[in-house]
């Protein structure tokens, strides 16, 4: 039941008796006392609405008794229809008179049923009415923050991973006869794939799949499995999925795949000369494409680092938060999470309509909470400290940067500039609050886990190197 809707002056000339509560939550108590005479005003008019409505054969609509409007619908009806005029505008009146910034619509703390049971318009109303407002966020200190970051740093053996992931992509496949499957070959196979139990696995079977042999591009013994068979082999793996598996009924459950060897392919990797250069991207040699690769390798370590140290500066404060944030910006954060996801499919030229089932969204937002409540978390201790530290931006700024992100969408359509006046104001002010705590926070730099990895797999030469330790090679390709 909505109870903020109608509002009727005339109720309004007998004042309210109003007093407040905070609660747990960021949650407000609102008990109001409505005089006798409000009620019983109410309660004429809604007898007076419902009298003009009804339509009786053998009385001019508008002119029917009020005996028979009773006996016709109920003075239950009439005061259920006089306790929502009188809930809407008494709350209404609160806010008004309180000032108070609902940011949901009231809730009685005791149902409408029971408030009805006992509303007696000839009488006074006592009633509790309940609210989200906005938190108030307090940073316990401000000063002396230890910050550790992670360090990012230019790898140059990157260049090279990178033009042989492009040259794995310009390569030719080529079959292969009379031998068996070993690492690196492309396998083309057909399996069905089943737990333990004979369950079908979903999305665990496939007709003709093209599948490189080497360690990390399946589940664990699923391409060792491969490797030794020949064409039209029939072999049945046994496999277990990872703990970590992204699908959940699938996490840490043993399977098995019966699988057929169709074919087996090798790569012929193209010369490193300027025609791979000019192929692999708009470079004109090799000199050029090293250079190019190595310009933005160094930019991408560059933004990282800096990244890294804004993720770490926020953290830090937000450690220092004190706020309690309500469930209805939790809810409207989650729903803001699940619009952004559907929006990206969207662009990607998904029927997102169709996807996404309410079973879907429904998972979407469960597993959006986390998330949402740490963006919360992240705005708010960036507010307090531009409250407790006078961090502002003027005018000014904002006004000379939103012209200057206005030319820049000038040929955009439909754009909402109040919208974007206000995303301009809230971007430089963070960027001035991260640059604050960049000049006021003691920073220590901690190297990069991954390279901690790789050096310790270095050092001891027992230790195998693991795919997952290095890092994910980009595309050169012109796309």
């Amino acid at each position: 039941m909505c109870l903020v809707g109608r509002h009727t002056d005339s109720m309004s000339t007998v004042a309210l008796q109003i007093k407040t509560n905070a609660l747990a939550g960021s949650r407000l108590s609102v008990e109001l006392i409505v005089p006798a005479e409000r009620c019983k005003t109410s309660y004429d008019e809604a007898l007076s609405r419902l009298s003009r409505s009804i339509k009786l054969p053998g009385f001019r609509q508008g002119k029917v008794p009020t005996a028979v409007i009773l006996q016709q619908i109920g003075i239950k009806r009439i005061k259920a229809t006089a306790l929502e005029a009188l809930l809407d505008n008494v709350w209404r009146e609160a806010i008004n008179q309180e000032s108070i910034t609902a940011l949901s619509e009231p809730e009685l703390k005791n149902t409408f049923e029971d408030l009805l049971e006992s509303f007696d318009p000839s009488q006074q109303l006592t009633l509790i009415l309940e609210t989200d407002i906005p938190p108030t966020p307090k940073l316990k200190t401000t000063q002396g923050l230890k910050v550790e970051t992670e360090s990012v740093t230019y790898d140059p053996n990157k260049v090279n991973e990178l033009i042989e992931e492009s040259r794995k992509q310009l390569a030719t496949l080529v079959p292969v006869e009379n031998r068996p499957a070993s690492q690196g070959d492309v396998a083309v196979v057909s399996f069905k794939g089943t737990y333990e139990d004979g369950s079908e696995i979903e999305g665990g079977s496939a007709d003709s799949m093209d599948i490189e042999l080497e360690e990390g591009k399946m589940i664990p013994g699923f391409v060792e499995g491969i490797y030794g068979m020949k064409i039209n082999d029939e072999k049945t793996l046994k496999c277990q999925f990872p703990d970590d598996y992204p699908q959940q009924d699938a996490k840490g459950r043993e399977a098995s795949f019966a699988l057929t060897l169709k074919d087996l392919k090798v790569r012929e990797l193209p010369d490193l000369n300027d025609d791979f250069a000019k192929q692999a991207s708009e470079k004109a040699n090799m000199e050029e494409l090293r250079e190019d690769l190595e310009k933005r390798l160094k930019e991408d370590a560059k933004r990282s680092q800096t990244n890294n140290l804004h993720i770490a500066l926020v953290k830090a404060l937000v450690e220092q938060l004190e706020v309690e944030i309500p469930k209805t910006l939790i809810d409207e954060e989650i729903r803001n999470l699940v619009e952004q996801t559907a929006h990206k499919f969207a662009q990607q030229g998904m029927d997102v309509k169709s996807m996404f089932t309410p079973e879907l969204v429904k998972k979407l937002m469960e597993s959006s909470k986390d998330e949402a409540q740490e963006n919360l978390q992240r705005k708010f201790a960036l507010q307090a400290l531009s409250e407790q530290e006078n961090i502002i931006v003027l005018e000014e700024e904002v006004e000379t940067k939103f012209n200057e992100v206005k030319t820049e969408l000038s040929k955009e359509k439909n754009i909402d500039f109040k919208r974007l006046r206000n995303a301009v104001k809230e971007d430089l002010l963070e960027e001035k609050l991260i640059k604050w705590l960049e000049e006021n926070c003691t920073i220590k730099e901690k190297p990069s886990e991954k390279k901690e990895k790789i050096t310790k797999a270095n050092a001891d030469p027992k230790q195998k190197k693991s795919k997952k330790d290095e890092p994910s090679p980009s595309k050169t390709s012109k796309k």
